[in-house]
């Protein structure tokens, strides 16, 4: 494995104007698929996550010969295109909102510009890490961060892998 624990990556990715799409857990379901399909796929390893009403949180590191770049834009693509899928499905008045009528694309799910930080020690990592892992505690969503279904802090937590895509940062 060339897993390499000082070779990971923060991401962070916004829905159009904080908008709570993802308080569905259909919608959050999609995400979990897609994070799944990246994994078995072996385009990356995902550490941590987590998959808040309007904005996900990510610690993953791409596997060669996958750039970053391409999986982030291929996973943001597909997600959005799966999100609008299920807003039509649903007949969601929500769909009208991400209507941006660009040259490009008739609707936007995610902001553009995501966020990426290199974690270059493990402090950083532990750092990211407890901030991922405290957002639904923060949003009010839960009283502890392992009690949180679409997180990995009952992993780090417990040791319980409920995701059987995650990979533990420490270890292979």
């Amino acid at each position: 494995m060339s897993y390499t624990k000082y070779e990971l990556e923060f991401f962070t990715a916004t829905v159009l104007d904080w908008k709570p799409l993802l308080r569905a857990d259909s919608n959050k379901q999609i995400i979990v698929d897609s994070l799944k399909y990246l994994v078995t796929n072996e385009r990356t390893y995902l550490c941590a996550f987590c998959i808040m009403d309007n904005h996900i949180h990510l610690i993953w590191q791409m596997k060669h010969p996958h750039l970053l770049k391409a999986v982030q834009r291929d996973f943001l693509k597909f997600t959005g295109q799966m999100l609008l899928k299920e807003l039509r499905y649903t007949k969601s008045s929500m769909l009208e909102s991400f209507r941006v009528n660009k040259r490009d694309r008739k609707y936007q799910v995610w902001q553009r510009n995501a966020l990426t930080v290199p974690l270059r020690t493990e402090a950083v990592i532990e750092q990211k890490l407890a901030y991922i892992h405290m957002n639904p505690l923060k949003a009010g969503l839960c009283t502890l961060p392992e009690a949180y279904k679409y997180s990995s802090a009952k992993y780090y937590e417990t040791g319980i892998n409920d995701w059987d895509f995650l990979t533990h940062y420490k270890y292979d």
